[in-house]
C-alpha cells in the first residue's frame, strides 16, 4: 500500500466515524502545488474524544503508537499511526488554541477527490503555516504554491495579516521575491 492509499483508509474512517477533521501538512500543500513525495499524512481533529473509534477502524492495517506525543509548535497533542506493512505513518493533530489553528480549522474547504469528501485548508492556510514551521522543505512548499497558484488567486492581504502577527512577514517577502526557491 502506498502513501495516497494509507491517507484515504485515514480520510474515509474519519469521515465515516464523523470526526471533523482537515488534511494539513505537506498533502495538503500538494493540492496546491507541484505535489511531491512524502512518508506521512498530517491531519488536525477538532477534538480526540473518538480516537480510540479511529484507531480501531483503521486496524489491521494502521497500529497506533501507544506514546502520544506533543508538538511543541502550537503546544497541542499528536497521535501517530504507523502502518503495519511499510514506513508510512499518519501523524493526527489536536486542534490547538492557537489563533491561526482555530481560524484555518473554521475556513477549511470540503472538496470532493476520487468520490470521496475531504476537508482542507485554503491555499492561504497552507502557506501560513509553513511559513510558521519555516523548514526548507516548507518554504519550498510555500514557493511552490505561489508558482502554481499566481498572484490572481491567492488572498495577500489575509496572509499577510497573519505574517504580521506571526513574525513572517519578511521572510513571506523574500520568498516571493527571490529565485533562490522558486
Amino acid at each position: 500500500m502506498n502513501s495516497l492509499e494509507g491517507a484515504k483508509l485515514v480520510i474515509d474512517a474519519l469521515n465515516k466515524l464523523g470526526i471533523s477533521y482537515m488534511l494539513v501538512g505537506s498533502m495538503s500543500s500538494n493540492l496546491y502545488a507541484v505535489p511531491r513525495s512524502t512518508k506521512d499524512a498530517d491531519f488536525l481533529i477538532e477534538t480526540d474524544d473518538r480516537i480510540d473509534d479511529l484507531q480501531d477502524k483503521l486496524k489491521p492495517q494502521f497500529r497506533m503508537d501507544p506514546q502520544i506525543g506533543f508538538e511543541t509548535k502550537l503546544m497541542t497533542t499528536k497521535y501517530v499511526f504507523l502502518m503495519t506493512d511499510s514506513a508510512f505513518k499518519v501523524e493526527v493533530f489536536l486542534l490547538s488554541q492557537d489563533d491561526h489553528d482555530q481560524q484555518r480549522f473554521a475556513r477549511r474547504m470540503k472538496q470532493s477527490q476520487d468520490g470521496r469528501t475531504i476537508f482542507v485548508p485554503t491555499a492561504e492556510d497552507v502557506i501560513i503555516q509553513k511559513l510558521r514551521w519555516a523548514r526548507q522543505k516548507d518554504l519550498a512548499d510555500v514557493a511552490d504554491i505561489l508558482d502554481v497558484q499566481g498572484d490572481d488567486a491567492l488572498n495577500f492581504d489575509y496572509i499577510y495579516t497573519w505574517c504580521d502577527k506571526h513574525q513572517t512577514r519578511e521572510l513571506f517577502d523574500k520568498i516571493r521575491t527571490s529565485d533562490e526557491l522558486r
